[in-house]
């Protein structure tokens, strides 16, 4: 994280990022009227809102809570991006779907909760990965953006992206019991890049799903985002521009640090391969020289034993995962531990090793790790445990 120094951060109060609609009608005044009659919103400000247009990356654990409260605040138009379908997994937090919503794309799932709060709202899906490709064009019609990803390619992504446009963005991010919220706008003060210049190893900090992250978390971060929102389009308050909110869930506590711009650092010009960027490559363990399917797996532990071979099966998850569920006769060594260098005591190089994870991706890094480190008897179970899961031992539980 970069250095916490107050010098060139406004205090200045924005003006309203969105001018107001025409009057609203009769069924606008009742819906919003406990808005309408703070003074600081008033009649102006809910125009404002209903003029706003919304694009919110992702409909997930910060997305829903967001799409939600921008849904129930009168909004007037939602655009949303994700290209994945939900999964029984996301109902612990990603409180905008149902359990009749599994295996539908979550932009629609979303839509429907959307039209059910507020059918005034108008919803834009935008049914992609969002990269460099398209992140320009996407952004574009879009008077602010609100960053719900999961990623830090994406992250970085949307920064540069918004800066190109001279757009404000509100981005959130929650880990475990912790939760942090900033307004990143180029022009009027820090972006992304001025708090975390560099993005983090690759593999050095789990995803939600690798690590887990604590469901209610999610409406606390994703309410004050929508808060942030709100505050730009309409003028009021003091933003969180210059500053981040940092919400410890476990202490029961906000703290917030400052961050200003980093005047050496170079603007920026295009957008680049945010992949590569953070260290992200394709897996390294496709050929098959290093790749195990499960079905292999099975077969080679039903050989070690009745003693016809002998191998190391190493579980390279997180503690909490390796509890769910696990392959029987794996060891457990964290991804983390291999990938600082402090586990390499623990694995032999006088025998055959695989390494597993939840699907694929950190067993493929621990992998290459491993490789660079001299290590040549090695590969890894395509798919991971999931993989596992199903095809082999199917009555065992997935997450």
């Amino acid at each position: 994280m970069a250095s916490t120094v107050t010098a060139n951060v406004s205090t200045a109060v924005l003006p309203p990022l969105v001018e107001p609609a025409a009057a609203l009608s009769a069924e606008e005044v009742e819906r919003y009227s406990r808005h309408l009659i703070i003074p600081e919103i008033g009649s102006v400000g809910q125009r404002r809102l209903k003029n706003a247009k919304v694009l919110v990356i992702g409909a997930g654990g910060l997305g829903s809570p967001a799409l939600l409260y921008l849904a129930a605040a009168g909004v007037g138009t939602l655009g949303i991006v994700d290209d994945d379908a939900v999964d029984l997994s996301n109902l612990q937090r990603q409180v905008i779907h149902g359990v009749a919503n599994v295996g539908q794309l979550k932009i629609d799932s979303a839509r429907e909760s959307i039209a059910a709060l507020n059918p005034l709202v108008h919803v834009r899906l935008h049914n992609v990965r969002l990269d460099a490709t398209n992140a320009l064009e996407l952004f574009a019609d879009y008077d602010l953006i609100l960053d719900g990803a999961d990623n830090f390619a994406t992250r970085y992504l949307v920064n540069d992206a918004t800066a190109l446009l001279g757009k404000p963005y509100v981005w959130g991010s929650i880990f475990r019991f912790d939760g942090q919220v900033s307004v990143f706008w180029e022009k009027h003060g820090p972006t992304y890049r001025d708090l975390y210049p560099e993005a983090p190893p690759a593999g050095s900090v789990p995803s939600c799903g690798e690590g887990g992250v604590f469901g209610m978390l999610c409406a606390a971060v994703g309410a004050l985002m929508v808060t942030e929102a709100v505050k730009l389009i309409t003028g009021v308050g003091r933003s969180l521009l210059g500053r981040v909110a940092l919400f410890d869930a476990l202490g029961g506590s906000w703290r917030e640090i400052r961050v200003a711009k980093d005047p050496a650092a170079q603007p920026i010009t295009q957008l680049v391969d945010y992949e590569a960027f953070c260290g992200l490559t394709p897996d390294v363990a496709a050929d098959d020289a290093h790749t195990v399917t499960a079905t292999e797996l099975a077969a080679m532990l039903a050989d070690r034993a009745a003693g016809r071979r002998d191998f190391d099966l190493v579980d390279v998850r997180e503690s909490g995962e390796f509890d769910i569920v696990r392959i029987e006769g794996s060891v457990l060594i964290p991804q983390g531990r291999i990938l600082a260098g402090e586990a390499w005591a623990e694995l032999p190089q006088d025998k055959d090793i695989v390494f597993h994870c939840k699907v694929g991706g950190r067993s493929a890094s621990v992998l290459a790790a491993a490789q660079a480190a001299g290590y040549q008897r090695v590969s890894h179970l395509e798919g991971g445990i999931l993989a596992w899961v199903r095809d082999v031992e199917p009555d065992k539980p997935s997450y």
